[in-house]
């Protein structure tokens, strides 16, 4: 409908509601002057008001709001003249004083259902019944009174609005509703959804109430815009429902559901509920009862699968795009600066599996900032390759910020002091990584397998052996992001909610492939043993949750162990890396101490032979030397020797050992 239309529209609809509304308004007036003692008789409408309306109606260039309400909810005629006389209140004085001389009160100028029976033709006492419906679909509202008959009637605001050709949500869902667009680029494969979607809600084979439409996936945001894009197709308003916001009386509730279903006969309308970040038992409760009372269309969005007992659903598996749809989307979403990446898409593609929203947010922010450094002059295809690199971080980090604590990682690979043969399986980790495009996808292994493309990873040592500085290692060199999951705060006591916060992790890694380093692993990953009660049975649950999710994650998952023999051999033999960090030697804890202070830190006489005697692990190495700078400076003096034997004697102290006379002879 064209502007000028529906602005012809509009004048003919206001024309001829109150071309309705003047016949209603005779019968009254017509009334008033007979007297009561006629009550039975009701004159026809006057000829004229009757062709004025019907002109009205041929004029209309389309259904008009009382023709279209009248048929939507079945008024009766009867029915349809208390309506236009309730409206009439609010539109027309005349009605407004006939009513006051009615009920001989010039307070109370409402109508009331006795000037309805004694006025309107075709009265019937069940116009105003519960279950009629006037009352039903709170089409009008019953005012206090001594009787039903003596109430006063009004319209309810919503309705005179429709009435009148003005469309909007009703108020009292505006705490529990808000309208859903589509706020990405749709892929083909997901386009597919959008008219399974369709087919569904347009189907004629259902019996009773249409199937609940879930849409399964780990995108919220693309699984709203496949639902709105259906909506929008079928002409439907969609609204994303607050769980948290419905009532709990079940009174206040059955009236929101009905306020609902009389939005959507009048304007067409789909709910969708979000329970992908709301899983709870009291909210799936709440779920299955609207699902219940709910006749219309139902979306449901979730991780998983629900059930709704007695209400068919239809599942909608929305999968992340594909690799060739990820290139479409990088390609629009950066426009011309796309064919300066020289094929670099394909690595990007790989490591970070961003939804459809967050390319689009991240295309906007490099060709924001590319074109920014050209006007420097200062750019080149290497630099919008980093800036690619760290508008994906950016756009991956906030979905982990809130799961697990970003390290910012600084060590090197020279910070690193290990044996030859642990850096060799750190540097084919690196590869591993870095190849993943080539080996995964153009030679063909992904194809073969969802399973076991995950890069799990295991480092065992005592503490303070480099593990953690070895993953800071890795996240530098692959210039990616480290995250550290301490795994006893995660396992919890309450059954299934260690699963719960293990897939959520891992579910928001999984766009930016960050590394993951599961502290503590000894928390979770024990020897399995047999089965002796339900405390056994649901710990095993949880280690083969973690192990299947760290078998399909693209990323790097790091374990840390103080114990290796603890771990199931079954476990160990799912792990693709597995390094033993050894306590140091001699002359490896002489290369930590020559390694230890920043090349700013003033030192004087440090001999690192002897400071190698000193039988401790790198992490207290580091320690000690932070603490003896300290020493050092309260002295205003370089770090020397003693400072390094005060601040070992306290170290000592805290590990519960003796500093001997023979790690700190000749000092």
């Amino acid at each position: 409908m064209t502007k000028e239309t529906k602005t012809d529209w509009f004048e003919a609809n206001k024309r001829y509601l109150m071309a309705s509304i003047a016949i209603v308004r005779e019968a009254l007036e017509h009334k008033l002057k007979r007297g009561e003692d006629d009550a039975h008789n009701k004159e026809a409408p006057n000829v004229s008001l009757v062709e004025e309306r019907d002109q009205s109606r041929n004029a209309l260039p389309g259904p008009s709001t009382l023709d279209t309400l009248v048929a939507t909810f079945g008024l009766s005629n009867f029915e349809r003249d208390i309506l236009l006389l309730c409206a009439g209140v609010e539109l027309d004085s005349r009605i407004t004083n006939a009513c006051a001389r009615y009920n001989l009160d010039a307070i109370h100028r409402s109508p009331t259902f006795n000037l309805a029976l004694a006025t309107l033709p075709d009265s019937h006492w069940s116009a105003l019944t519960p279950d009629a419906p006037l009352r039903y679909w709170r089409l009008i509202e019953v005012g206090a009174g001594d009787s039903l008959t003596s109430s006063q009637l009004r319209i309810d605001e919503r309705i005179l609005n429709y009435l009148n050709g003005v469309t909007h949500l009703d108020e009292r869902l505006h705490a529990i509703l808000y309208p859903v667009e589509q706020t990405c680029e749709l892929s083909p494969s997901h386009m597919d959804l959008v008219k399974r979607f369709v087919e569904i809600r347009a189907g004629r084979f259902y019996l009773g109430d249409l199937p609940v439409i879930q849409l399964c996936g780990i995108d919220p945001q693309l699984k709203k815009s496949i639902a709105a894009a259906g909506c929008r197709q079928l002409g439907l308003r969609l609204y994303s429902f607050a769980l948290s916001s419905l009532p709990a009386d079940a009174v206040e509730r059955s009236a929101i559901i009905k306020l609902w279903e009389r939005e959507t006969a009048l304007n067409g309308g789909a709910l969708l509920f979000e329970y992908d970040n709301i899983e709870s038992q009291d909210n799936l409760l709440k779920l299955q009862v609207l699902i219940r009372n709910v006749r219309d269309i139902l979306i449901v969005s979730t991780r998983n699968p629900l059930s709704f007992g007695g209400r068919m659903a239809i599942n909608l598996d929305v999968k992340m795009p594909d690799l060739s749809e990820q290139i479409t989307l990088w390609n629009n979403a950066l426009g011309p600066l796309a064919s300066r990446l020289n094929g670099q898409l394909t690595p990007i593609v790989t490591q970070f599996r961003l939804s459809n929203s967050a390319i689009r947010a991240a295309g906007a922010e490099v060709v924001g900032a590319y074109m920014k450094e050209e006007k420097k002059e200062s750019s080149s295809p290497d630099n919008l390759n980093e800036v690619l690199w760290n508008a994906c971080l950016n756009q991956a980090r906030p979905n982990l910020d809130d799961l697990a604590q970003r390290i910012h990682a600084k060590a090197g690979w020279d910070d690193l002091v290990l044996p030859d043969q642990q850096k060799k399986i750190l540097f084919e980790i690196v590869t591993h990584l870095r190849h993943q495009a080539r080996v995964y996808e153009e030679w063909g292994f992904a194809e073969k397998s969802e399973r076991g493309l995950g890069i799990s990873t295991l480092f065992s040592g005592p503490s303070g052996t480099g593990k953690t500085m070895a993953a800071e290692v890795l996240a530098n060199e692959l210039r990616l992001d480290l995250y550290r999951i301490d795994l006893s705060s995660v396992v919890s006591k309450y059954i299934g909610e260690t699963e719960k916060q293990l897939r959520r992790v891992f579910d928001a890694a999984e766009q930016g492939g960050a590394l993951l380093l599961f502290d503590e692993a000894d928390a979770l990953f024990g020897k399995r043993s047999e089965i002796k009660d339900s405390h056994d049975r649901y710990a095993n649950i949880e280690v083969s949750y973690l192990l299947q999710r760290m078998e399909a994650y693209r990323g790097l998952a790091i374990l840390t162990t103080n114990q290796k023999s603890s771990l199931d051999t079954a476990f160990l033999r799912r792990i693709r890396f597995i390094i033993q960090f050894p306590f140091p030697d001699a002359g490896q804890r002489g290369e930590i101490w020559q390694r230890v202070f920043p090349g700013k830190t003033p030192t004087e006489g440090l001999n690192f032979q002897r400071l190698s005697r000193l039988n401790i692990s790198g992490g207290n190495i580091r320690n000690i030397a932070l603490n003896a700078a300290f020493l050092a400076a309260d002295q205003g003096r370089p770090v020397g020797m003693d400072d390094i034997k005060n601040a070992a004697f306290t170290e000592y102290i805290k590990i519960e050992k003796t500093l001997s006379a023979a790690e700190t002879r000749d000092w």
